[in-house]
């Protein structure tokens, strides 16, 4: 009955959403914090009979108020229900069935199953140890390259000029996933003035606390755009989910306090783990990715995993990836979720 690579696919599952009360949740990277109280001032106000109505299929407004905060035109953005469906639309828009789609590995999971449900060749590269860009990763034919920056799940940073001069070597599309970049010193959305095959997504989900809304948005030369328009759903963003990315780019100091909020906690988070005998990779995102080092050779990442989940606080363990088999990813909470998972660390530490 399912298409042949439907019945094979192997869908994307993501982080636990327990139904019960009481969890630390450290294990999809949500902000801490609540966004800005205009965002929840203008949807209260937005709560009216208007809901009746289709939202704006163009999202114009969203589309000029980006355009003012990031100096680029309307023409060349492109809103979505989460940067999550702008990566359907692009992998729809410019892959065929049996088209190469490259990415760096390990990376965020749900490229797989994306290429995969299009019908088209994944091809995974490599990354070293340091997570720097793989020298194979501008694939011969390859119609898109993906390149998460920073990197989920390591939270590592490739320069501008790294970005810049992969994205001269693809033969398709370099698609720059960043949706953690205001958590770091990063950022690739000038690449789009200089390079017609460029595409930086970005998302409020994560540093603008707008993960409920499902709030993404694409930069591109607008002649992508132009094509990409003809794949995106019609009323793809709701009216509140509309009105909440306006408002929350009109207030990026709250956005801005969050962020430096959460990095502090990242700094303390990564030394305390360093001490608890973690090896912890130099993160620029709101999470740290943890090896077990030496101290912990009596334990394994999943027993770990399994042994804080007892105690209410979930981290996540990406049990299909062998590269990542002894390590645990922790997104970064309030100082005091922080200061709770440290506190069981130690308990559960062997020395």
């Amino acid at each position: 009955m399912f298409r042949p690579n439907i019945a094979r696919l192997r869908g994307y599952v993501p982080g636990e959403q327990p139904r019960e009360k009481g969890y630390i949740k450290l294990n999809t990277n949500e902000n801490p914090y609540p966004p800005s109280p205009l965002v929840l001032a203008r949807l209260r106000d937005a709560c009216s009979a208007n809901l009746r109505l289709y939202p704006d299929p163009d999202a114009w407004a969203l589309r000029r108020k980006l355009g003012e905060v990031f100096a680029i035109a309307p023409q060349q953005i492109m809103a979505g229900n989460g940067s999550d469906e702008l990566l359907n639309v692009i992998i729809r828009s410019f892959a065929s069935e049996g088209d190469k789609i490259a990415y760096p590995h390990p990376t965020y999971g749900y490229y797989k199953p994306l290429i995969d449900i299009q019908g088209a060749e994944a091809v995974p590269v490599e990354f070293d140890e340091k997570f720097s860009v793989p020298e194979g990763l501008a694939v011969s034919g390859a119609r898109i390259t993906f390149l998460a920056n920073p990197n989920a799940p390591s939270g590592t940073l490739v320069s501008y000029d790294e970005v810049a001069a992969l994205c001269a070597r693809v033969d398709g599309v370099l698609v720059v996933d960043e949706a953690y970049v205001d958590f770091s010193q990063g950022g690739c959305i000038q690449l789009i003035a200089e390079h017609p095959n460029a595409i930086v997504v970005r998302t409020m989900s994560k540093s603008f606390s707008l993960a409920g809304m499902r709030i993404g948005f694409a930069f591109a030369p607008a002649a992508l755009i132009e094509g990409m328009w003809k794949v995106k759903d019609h009323y793809n963003l709701n009216r509140l989910s509309l009105v909440a990315a306006e408002a929350a780019l009109e207030d990026m100091d709250a956005m801005r306090a969050n962020a430096a909020r959460v990095c502090a906690t990242r700094g303390h988070l990564c030394a305390e783990l360093r001490e608890l005998g973690f090896y912890v990779w130099d993160s620029q995102a709101n999470f740290v990715l943890a090896r077990l080092g030496e101290r912990w050779t009596n334990n394994t990442a999943a027993e770990l995993y399994a042994q804080l989940k007892e105690r209410r606080i979930l981290v996540r363990y990406f049990a299909t990836s062998p590269r990542l088999a002894d390590c645990l990813r922790i997104s970064v909470g309030t100082d005091a979720e922080i200061d709770a998972l440290l506190a069981a660390l130690k308990e559960l530490s062997p020395i």
